[in-house]
Parts: C-alpha cells; structure tokens; sequence
C-alpha cells in the first residue's frame, strides 16, 4: 500500500511540475512583457541609428555611397504551447517508467514550446524621401527653432550653415576647401552671448496665406555689452542700424537691410564636412583609397578643430560611444569626448529636423493572433 502511495505522489509530481514551468512562462507573456521589450527593441534602435550614421559618415570620406534604411515598425509575436499526457500499461516484464507493486507500468509525459518571432520593417532611404531628409537644405526656421529650445546657437550655426548674410563659414569639402571668413566667427560669438542673455528670440507669424518667421532683437541699452553685440552684428551682415525685427530667410544674400538670409546645409553636406576631418589610417591615404586630412594653419584657432573626433586603428576600440567597421578599419567616437558625443546626437537630431512633407506608409503586415 505505501509503494502504491509513493507511486501516486510521484505521478502528480511529475504531471504537477511540467505544468508550473509552463505557467511561469505565461507570466512574462502580454503585459509583463511590455517593460522589457520597449527598453530593449529603443536601446537597439538607437544604438543602430548611431551605427548606421558613423558608418555613413566614414563611407563619405573613402567617396563611397552612403545607405540608410529606416525602421518602420517593430512588431513582437510570443505563442505558447503545451501538451501533458498520462497513460498506464501493464507489463511483466520490465519497463521504463513508474512501477507500482502489482507490475502495472505508469507513463507520465508533457512537452511545451515557446516561440518569440519579432518582425521588423525597414525602409530604404531613396527617391524624393532621400531627397527631402538629406538633399534639401535644411529650413533656417528649424534650425532656431533648435536655438529656442535651448541648443548653443554658435555651434548649431558652425555646424548647419555655410553663409549668414554673404558671410561665409569655414568648408573643407574635397571640391573646394576655404577659411571661414574674418567676421564669421566674431558673429557665432556674438549671437552666442546675446543667446545668453536672452537678448535675441524667434517666432512665426501668419501674414495671409504664408507663415513668416521672425528674428527680433530684444535687448536694450541698459545693458552695454548687449547693445554692443547687437551693433557689431548689424554692422558686420549689413542690417539696419535700428532695426529690431528681421525676415528669416534661406539664401547667400539679403535682398534688404532687414532680412536675415541663411544659406544652410543639407544632412549629406554636414555628414561630408565631418567626414572630411575623420581619421584614416596612413596605409589607405599612401594607396590612395581616401584623400588626407587637411592640415590646420599655424593662425588656426579652436573653432577651426574639428568638432567631431573620429579615431581610426586596426583593432576594436575599448571605450567607445559608438564604432563601426569598414575597410578592414575600426572607426568610433571617444566615450570620454563629451564634446564629439553631444555634437554627433544633435546630428542625429537634425536628420529628424530636416524631413518634410508626408512620410511613406510602411508595408502592412498582417500577424497572426495565437
């Protein structure tokens, strides 16, 4: 009777287990499920996203192609499947399985699977979609909308523009490198303390059908230091002495005393500028794979270093905020160059900035509900 006991309790134990391992894996399943595969599917995204730039900006500087692709949409699929069957025979002689005191064999058996398919989309960059994110100008609206929100207006200028007012920003693209212009930086510093003291702002109106956008003075001559950016800025881009509102505009130059005319660069123009001053290594510039870096002036000053360093060696890099591989080369920005990390994110940003018009549908998918 006690082997007959034993037996029974064995039985339950072994249809009991397999059933709460099942159970437990249901409990991660729907809602628990949630808080893990966002933060883990955004921390993949954007950790490609950061990938597929450097490498682009890279392929720019060996004067290949750049590729994007986009990812539409994520879609996380779970099925869950179990099975638990019991069965007895009765045998003389000897069997695997259970065995109770009369030579009866008891079979127990269960079988579960879990199944986890992700289905994601991506979308090539191409087309009038490749045009309008990378191509096209970047609007000078957007680009003080950034300085509303808070972002350094010298470093957005030195990085997105190539002209203010006729005067020119420094370029080192292979087709034509050039200094910056005398008075270029000498503006960048002074829209940067005027930005400080929140003595310049920036706001759209509606003038009939159009939207205007705004770039108005607000300081006063109670601040000395103020009113004397504010001169040297109007006397260097040629405005208006008393003038405390000014039409933002995109062009080399203004057609009046009262406008403000960026000439802005696209996201393929910032990718190659920054591209131009990345590091290669020395065999591929003697091969003549890729163009040398141009050399700095013994007049340089710190606005004229680059504002992204990029390292290249032969092996993987041990602290970097991103790397990528490409012609045999590692190639990464510093986790420690908070400068180069800050400026490369906010190019991430301007890539957002610089889309317009209505995006393309992603495929349809259709996943089935288990």
């Amino acid at each position: 009777m006690s082997k007959l006991i034993r037996v029974g309790q064995q039985l339950r134990l072994a249809v009991a287990l397999p059933i709460l391992a099942l159970l437990s894996a249901c409990a991660s399943i729907g809602p628990g499920s949630m808080n893990r595969d966002r933060l883990d599917y955004a921390e993949a995204i954007g950790s490609s996203w950061k990938q597929q730039m450097l490498l682009n900006i890279v392929k720019l500087r060996y004067a290949d192609a750049p590729m994007f692709l986009d990812v539409s949409s994520v879609i996380s699929s779970y099925q869950l499947q179990s099975q638990v069957s019991l069965a007895g025979t009765a045998s003389t002689g000897l069997t695997a399985g259970l065995r109770d005191a009369t030579g009866h064999a008891l079979a127990v058996g269960a079988s579960g699977m879990y199944t986890d398919k992700p289905t994601i989309a991506y979308t090539p960059l191409q087309g009038d979609k490749f045009t309008r994110s990378l191509l096209r100008p970047i609007p000078p609206a957007a680009l003080f909308q950034l300085v509303q929100a808070g972002y350094p207006v010298d470093l957005i200028f030195q990085l997105a523009t190539r002209a203010i007012n006729g005067v020119y920003n420094r370029t080192d693209r292979p087709s034509g490198s050039r200094e910056a212009d005398p008075g270029f930086y000498q503006v960048l510093d002074a829209l940067r303390r005027l930005q400080l003291s929140e003595a310049i702002g920036f706001r759209l109106e509606k003038r009939g059908t159009e939207e205007t956008s705004i770039f108005a003075f607000s300081g006063n001559k109670r601040n000395p230091s103020v009113e004397q950016d504010s001169l040297f800025l109007r006397s260097t881009l040629g405005l208006k002495p008393d003038a405390r509102e000014l039409n933002l505009t995109f062009g080399t130059v203004p057609r009046n005393n009262q406008e403000l005319a960026l000439l802005t660069r696209s996201v393929i123009e910032i990718l190659r500028e920054l591209g131009t001053r990345a590091e290669v290594p020395l065999s591929d510039v003697q091969s003549g794979s890729v163009l040398p870096s141009p050399q700095p002036r013994p007049d340089s000053g710190p606005r004229d270093l680059p504002l992204v360093n990029i390292y290249s060696a032969t092996e993987p890099p041990a602290n970097a905020f991103v790397a990528v591989q490409y012609s045999q080369h590692w190639f990464w920005i510093d986790n420690r160059d908070y400068r180069s990390k800050s400026l490369f994110s906010f190019i991430l940003l301007l890539t957002s900035l610089a889309e317009t018009g209505v995006t393309p549908q992603a495929p349809v998918i259709t996943v089935p509900v288990n």
